[in-house]
């Protein structure tokens, strides 16, 4: 044979059987007799999935890319005061690592630079900068002694979205997709929004964050980009007739087939599928993303910056759009969070950027019925430092990254409202109770998805890989309803 993958076990089972894998794979996504129809197939995910009855159907998270500062926004420590400009102790660093960006400075502690209020009935404790928040804490679950392991950007969110620090791993979102199938034929699984600044940013988001990994690359997220074409490719050529664009793929089609029947290569499988899909989205994302039909409360509800195309906000009344439409897996990018100087100006405007929208997808998901069922994340990759970055004394002072403890908020979806769970030391250097690794969180929200995340892996390479990894995670009980 010329061609080695016709010496698969997979090509030779479709020779001996008399009817190929290869056309019973096209039969199902094409909704041929041969399987199920594309609508049962992708609803039903892998076989046996959940494992259990889900709390949630969906997910939408919150991505803060930069390591938000959990000092200034949820973790109230009052007595740092005292503490002010004096070296944090050895006994409570206990030799941790530093960036280099402030391994050569003394580590002088910088207290809070925001007031602290207790809010609703639970008590929480938020700052200043998130005044619309204060309003909904009774809705949000608190989690304040979130872990990692990685201190630089790519690493931890690179950890903190696939569960490794290198590249070449599945996102999360991939892996719901995988596991869990899709309610909507007409949009992908798995879609991703990322913010358009008022100003350049310079933190990269890498593709992989939201990438298959070894999985079928159809898994992977599908970026809705803030431009004339959300999506690349999509739109037909001008003067290309409708009919004429179905007849070309109707003959792609016959052709992928043929390869397919012959190779059982999965990735003409997903060829074919995506093929179909982008025919499918050239009608569902233009309906999707204009906001035409929103009446004027619902920009009011989100904010003055919910009418500019590609803001956080409008990317968060997109997220509702998408929940409603059965979307799997949502995600929202927001960066910038990387506040190394000027903590008291940049801080603010990030929390002015996401702060209203934020609480508003939470209220308008609860009046609407979804937020039952919609498990919403917010939080970044890691926290920030203590010790202030810089003259710590000063408004140009900023904070460094910090892996050891942060603050991260969940709502909707299975999750309790109106906990704070966990608790970190009197430095907010140190978890002091209830550690959740990043891993933990993963286990949790595919527990909360129904999933039994030490019985979900795929074989790679010869290895059976999970997305908690091989190392112990534990499901988060006590956040649980």
């Amino acid at each position: 044979m010329n061609d080695p993958l016709q010496s698969t076990r997979r090509y030779f089972l479709g020779q001996c059987t008399g009817v190929s894998l290869g056309a019973m794979a096209l039969s199902s996504l094409l909704g041929g007799s041969a399987g199920a129809t594309t609508e049962s197939a992708d609803a039903t995910g892998l076989p046996g999935f959940p494992h259990f009855a889900p709390k949630a159907k969906r997910v939408i998270f919150l991505t803060q890319s930069g390591g938000p500062s959990q000092i200034e926004l949820f973790d109230e420590k009052p007595g740092l005061a005292k503490w002010a400009g004096i070296e944090l102790p050895d006994s409570v660093r206990q030799g941790q690592r530093l960036t280099t960006m402030t391994s050569s400075q003394k580590q002088l502690i910088m207290p809070a630079r925001t007031k602290f209020e207790r809010c609703g009935k639970s008590g929480a404790t938020i700052g200043e900068w998130l005044p619309h928040l204060r309003g909904i804490a009774d809705d949000l679950c608190f989690i304040k002694s979130m872990q990692t392991d990685e201190i630089n950007h790519a690493p931890a969110m690179t950890k903190f979205l696939t569960g490794h620090q290198l590249p070449g791993r599945p996102s999360m979102g991939a892996w719901m997709s995988y596991g869990l199938g899709s309610t909507n034929r007409n949009l992908p699984d798995f879609l991703v929004l990322i913010s358009k600044l008022q100003r350049p940013s310079d933190q990269p988001l890498y593709d992989h964050y939201w990438g298959s990994g070894f999985l079928p690359s159809r898994y992977q997220g599908v970026k809705l980009r803030n431009a004339k074409d959300p999506v690349l490719y999509l739109r037909d050529p001008d003067g290309l007739p409708r009919e004429l664009r179905r007849g070309m793929l109707d003959g792609l089609g016959e052709l992928n087939q043929m390869r397919l029947a012959e190779t059982g290569d999965p990735e003409i499988a997903t060829r074919i599928r995506q093929y179909e899909m982008a025919y499918r989205m050239q009608s569902s994302v233009p309906e999707l993303t204009d906001l035409s039909d929103e009446p004027d409360s619902t920009f009011a509800l989100y904010g003055p910056d919910s009418r500019r195309p590609g803001s956080y906000a409008a990317n968060c009344i997109l997220a509702r759009r998408l929940a409603e439409r059965g979307v799997r897996f949502i995600q929202l990018f927001h960066p910038d969070w990387d506040h190394h100087s000027r903590l008291p100006s940049w801080c603010v405007a990030r929390c002015r950027d996401t702060d209203q929208p934020s609480t508003a997808l939470i209220k308008d998901l609860k009046q609407r019925g979804l937020l039952d069922d919609t498990l919403v994340i917010w939080g970044g990759e890691f926290g920030r430092g203590v010790a202030g970055q810089g003259k710590w004394d000063s408004l140009e002072a900023g904070r460094d990254h910090h892996p050891r403890c942060f603050t991260m908020w969940m709502a909707g979806g299975g999750v309790k409202p109106g906990t704070t769970y966990g608790a970190t030391d009197d430095f907010s250097y140190n978890v002091a109770e209830n550690p959740v690794h990043v891993r933990d969180l993963h286990a949790t929200v595919m527990r909360l998805l129904g999933i039994d995340h030490e019985r979900f892996t795929f074989r790679s390479q010869g290895l059976d890989f999970r997305l908690t990894g091989v190392e112990k995670a534990n499901v988060v009980k006590g956040i649980l309803a």
